[in-house]
């Protein structure tokens, strides 16, 4: 078997590379930058799925499919001559909250009418976008300055997410099956930062500041945080589409987490428990020092 893997050296990507490897799989392992990949046993190539002409898709069995609409379908087609069998699609819970109309939903339909096997991995929030928000100011000044610090989710190790990716390429069962993967805990992003303070041992402050001077420290940041201010401050929708962040912090004011009942974690698919806010502090540690 070999497992062809797209977006290797992304938060998720890199452990189910990682993992494959642990299970004695052919990995290929596809990045725009081989020369900066760390990826131990793996085969690393250069490809772009914005340009499917270059993703290699010969001797492959099995994809993990990073999401790139614009491209999905001519991506797959390429798969689906090649001989790939199956295809598992990072995806998001916004496809499932309903939220999510523009983004993730072609590269999934794009995969279900192919006709080869499919799954789809929904996480929800990434903890690990806290380092792209937050990771500068920690490390330079040991503080959070963001927008609503009362605003909660639930937050999913990047690890989790890799272990559902992992189990569904490697065993059968999950065919036309779209697993959601959340944290196990309702965390405010007050009680995140006291966390991350807790995992490198020492006070992390947090400053709320306004909406738009929020907006503006993100986009000073560059990167994921400038080219994501606006949806993750409530400026837009998921669908781009203009919003109020004042009226999105009211909601959460208001907010009863009771309703939610309870959330699905990788826990459903890997039978072990989901990893905590905390203990992904701990293991990104070093991305806040």
């Amino acid at each position: 078997m070999r497992v062809l893997v797209t977006g290797a050296t992304g938060n998720v990507g890199r452990h189910v590379a990682a993992g494959l490897v642990k299970a004695g799989v052919q990995v290929r392992a596809m990045t725009r930058d081989p020369a900066r990949a760390s990826l131990p046993g793996a085969e690393v190539v250069r490809g772009d799925l914005e340009k499917p002409e270059t993703v290699p898709f010969d001797g492959v069995d099995r994809v993990f499919l990073f999401p790139e609409p614009s491209t999905a379908a001519a991506v797959v087609d390429r798969a689906k001559q090649a001989g790939v069998l199956r295809i598992v699609v990072l995806s998001s819970g916004a496809v499932t909250a309903g939220i999510d109309s523009t983004f993730h939903p072609p590269v999934e339909q794009a995969v279900e009418q192919s006709g080869l096997e499919w799954t789809h991995v929904r996480p929800g929030e990434f903890a690990a976008n806290k380092i792209a928000v937050w990771g500068g100011s920690i490390r330079a000044e040991r503080v959070v300055r963001d927008f609503n610090p009362d605003s909660a989710w639930l937050p999913v190790h990047e690890q989790d997410v890799a272990d559902v990716a992992l189990k569904v390429l490697l065993e059968d069962g999950h065919h036309g099956k779209a697993y959601d993967i959340n944290g196990p805990e309702l965390l405010s992003l007050r009680d995140q930062v006291k966390a991350i303070g807790d995992a490198l041992g020492e006070e992390v402050r947090f400053e709320a500041v306004s909406a738009v001077r929020a907006r503006e420290i993100y986009r000073e940041l560059g990167g994921f945080a400038a080219e994501n201010a606006d949806f993750l401050l409530g400026f837009v929708d998921y669908n781009g589409n203009p919003a109020d962040p004042d009226k999105i912090a009211e909601l959460w004011a208001d907010f009863d987490p009771s309703q939610l009942g309870p959330m699905p974690t990788a826990e459903a698919v890997t039978g072990h428990p989901p990893r905590t806010f905390a203990q992904w502090a701990r293991d990104r540690v070093d991305d806040f020092r």
